[in-house]
């Protein structure tokens, strides 16, 4: 099993219940590929760097995961069939990449304690 990271933008027009429904779609079709989820972090609405299909800004979400390569090709053709899903990126983590994002986790739950 190699480690990915996907990063996706939702439409801002979304309602929280209808934007948390699609990163829960996202989820199940991982989960259900026999995935195992690492680590989701919700990054919120964001201005975007330029205008994508008219729009200014847009909900972003990160999930990393555990999943064989077969997997990515499901995940994606569901992003593209999903028109919530404005722009996305998978890739796969190599050795530093993991190490980066298992140090960003310890940062982020050392501040959560304090």
């Amino acid at each position: 099993m190699n480690h990915y990271e996907t990063v996706f933008i939702l439409t801002p027009v979304l309602s929280d219940v209808q934007m948390k429904e699609a990163v829960d779609k996202f989820r199940g079709i991982l989960t259900e590929a026999g995935a195992e989820i690492v680590n989701e972090e919700n990054w919120g609405l964001r201005k975007l760097c330029y205008p994508i299909q008219k729009k200014s800004t847009g909900f972003y979400q990160l999930i990393e995961f555990k999943a064989n390569p077969e997997v990515i090709e499901t995940l994606e053709l569901n992003y593209r069939r999903d028109e919530r899903v404005i722009r996305f990126l998978t890739f796969k983590m190599d050795k530093y990449a993991m190490e980066y994002a298992a140090k960003r986790r310890n940062v982020k739950s050392a501040k959560k304690e304090d």
